[in-house]
């Protein structure tokens, strides 16, 4: 198999949020609440041709808003080797206060709303060193649905804590089932961790690995692929990906071997800038990260 086709094949899985309308043909949110940007990443420096990049982004746009020009309130760089089956996601706070090309400093979820996908992804490789092939940028409230459409996902959730004002009941520690706008909450809960934007950035990245399991999980049903295509065809807006691209990134929702998965969380120390709250992201930590996955998806320590 070349590596053209390797590529586009393996390019998004599920850990991807807007490609869960592949598997939700009959559950769709409105147009726009997902949009997949292929990126010109010219500048993007040396990087390994069979590894692919994306950035997942989740926006909390409200009606009448652009998507692609709000401020990005969850950021997971995913990487997968089309060779291997290996995959990685890197979860960025939003509040991380790094340079934006043109725009001086900022927290690192500015960009898209300074210059959309394009510059975010910009921002984003400048601090890791790898850039995106594609930007996927998905509405909370689509996400919501679509986890519903799939009858909910099974996380490890590492320690019990709740919400007063989106779950007061809570989540216990374990195994757990999550489904709907409660599992988009389980993502987006920052106050109720214990390091904040640093845990709720590991546990987006606890949704996106069930999601992957229960992709993978139905994959294998006949028709599947097919039908959800039809329906991401209608649903998802797209700049510079072919139909037949996107066909070829949905044969790659199942084939990430889940015992290849790693994922890290950029730390970094808390700050105040201009009266502001951020994070100082650790940049010697998000180029290792970087250099280590560059060329086979992978991340040997955090």
């Amino acid at each position: 198999m070349d590596g053209t086709k390797r590529i586009v094949r393996t390019a998004l899985l599920g850990l991807l949020l807007g490609l869960l309308v592949l598997v939700v043909p009959d559950s769709t949110p409105a147009r726009g609440e997902f949009t997949l940007v292929k990126i010109d990443r010219a500048s993007g420096g040396d990087v390994d041709p069979d590894v692919v990049w994306i950035l997942a982004v989740g926006t909390d746009a409200r009606p009448g808003d652009d998507p692609l020009r709000t401020r990005a309130d969850a950021l997971q760089m995913v990487g997968i080797d089309t060779r291997t089956g290996a995959a990685t996601a890197i979860g960025i706070p939003r509040d991380s206060y790094v340079p934006i090309p043109g725009h001086g400093s900022d927290r690192v979820n500015a960009a898209m709303y300074y210059g959309g996908p394009q510059l975010l992804g910009e921002t984003v490789g400048n601090l890791l060193g790898v850039h995106p092939d594609y930007v996927m940028v998905a509405g909370f409230g689509g996400l919501a649905r679509l986890i519903s459409g799939i009858g909910g996902i099974t996380v490890d959730n590492p320690r019990a804590f709740a919400d007063s004002d989106l779950h007061p009941q809570g989540w216990r520690a374990g195994r757990i089932r999550i489904n709907g706008m409660k599992a988009v909450e389980f993502a987006r809960v920052r106050k109720a961790l214990p390091r904040g934007d640093f845990d709720r950035s590991a546990n987006q990245q606890l949704v996106l690995r069930g999601i992957q399991q229960k992709v993978a999980a139905k994959a294998a049903t006949p028709g599947f692929l097919e039908s959800g295509v039809l329906s991401l065809l209608r649903n998802l807006k797209t700049k510079d990906v072919a139909p037949t691209e996107l066909f070829r990134l949905a044969q790659a929702v199942a084939d990430v071997d889940p015992r290849k998965i790693t994922s890290c969380v950029l730390q970094g120390s808390g700050a105040t800038v201009g009266g502001a709250s951020v994070v100082l992201p650790n940049t010697g930590d998000a180029r290792r990260y970087g250099n280590d996955a560059r060329h086979d998806a992978t991340i040997s320590r955090c």
